[in-house]
């Protein structure tokens, strides 16, 4: 296993806050993974799944410091995404093999994970293939293979990136909140907390892994419904109560489905309801992990 750290953190200062923490890599067969760690450096590891055309530095850094605040917090650009080399896959399925494989390779027998939107996608199948590697869930943004509206995710990603090349406005300004005065402040506070990190930055998503993760969501999107009754392990599902990305139904569907679930819906909130109530997701977070 080879493990390389990228930068070190300005004037070596330690890694307490995500604005710092320096970018490792690892190989894994030859492709080369990117990824962070802060927090403790003991106890089960929080492993973060990302969204739909997101690197690294699309995590909101409050909820990351926040969960890091009491546990180990790990996220990563899976295949092709990023900093990460190889070709991104097409299929959900494949993309929880590589996160499966990037956990192994970082010697972990037992994580948590926190999938938003499409990663929690991929969380979901991480958790039916290998069990024993789960011990708890967060699904945040996200819904179940075959759920509600998840095949209008291309159109509406498409048209919300068209609106924001017309209005010089971050396309997650449309997608992610909604259009009251108070999605509209949460908008704007979110996307200037992306910027806080200006040194070591991530590489942004090529055309190409972009397209194969929409078509990764659609076939996701068109799959029968799977049982999910096998996923036993606690999961705390959040969501906006009004998610036009992933329906906010799906998050209640998750809910009833899985078998040892809580649901959590914010009030005028959208896809990133978990950005915009920030204080208030990651303290249920870490109430859910460490109960």
């Amino acid at each position: 296993m080879t493990v390389k750290t990228e930068q070190a953190t300005p004037t070596g200062a330690p890694a307490t806050t995500y604005q710092h923490a320096p970018t490792k890599t690892i190989d894994i067969g030859g492709t080369r993974f990117a990824y962070r760690q802060l927090g403790a450096d003991t106890g089960v590891p929080v492993v973060f799944l990302n969204h739909l055309a997101a690197v690294l530095d699309n995590w909101d850094p409050r909820v990351i410091d926040g969960i890091a605040a009491k546990r180990r917090v790990i996220v990563f650009d899976n295949r092709g995404i990023g900093a990460s080399g190889g070709s991104t896959p097409n299929s959900v399925e494949a993309m929880a093999r590589d996160a499966i494989a990037f956990i192994r390779q970082l010697g972990f027998d037992q994580v948590d994970l926190l999938g938003f939107s499409l990663g929690g996608m991929v969380s979901q199948v991480i958790a039916q293939d290998q069990p024993q590697l789960v011990r708890k869930l967060i699904l945040a943004g996200t819904g179940p293979a075959g759920g509600e509206g998840i095949d209008k995710v291309t159109p509406i990603t498409l048209r919300a990136m068209a609106r924001g090349a017309v209005t010089f406005k971050d396309p997650k300004t449309y997608l992610f909140f909604t259009r009251t005065q108070n999605g509209r402040k949460a908008a704007r506070e979110f996307l200037e907390r992306l910027k806080e990190r200006t040194q070591d930055r991530d590489k942004a998503i090529s055309p190409i892994s972009f397209r194969a993760q929409l078509k990764a969501i659609h076939a996701w999107a068109n799959q029968q419904p799977s049982d999910l009754s096998n996923i036993r392990q606690p999961a705390l599902i959040a969501n906006g109560d009004q998610d036009r990305m992933v329906p906010s139904s799906n998050s209640v569907e998750l809910a009833r489905r899985l078998p040892n679930a809580r649901l959590k819906l914010y009030p005028d909130a959208g896809h990133g309801g978990v950005f915009q109530y920030h204080q208030e997701f990651v303290a249920e977070a870490l109430d859910f992990l460490e109960s």
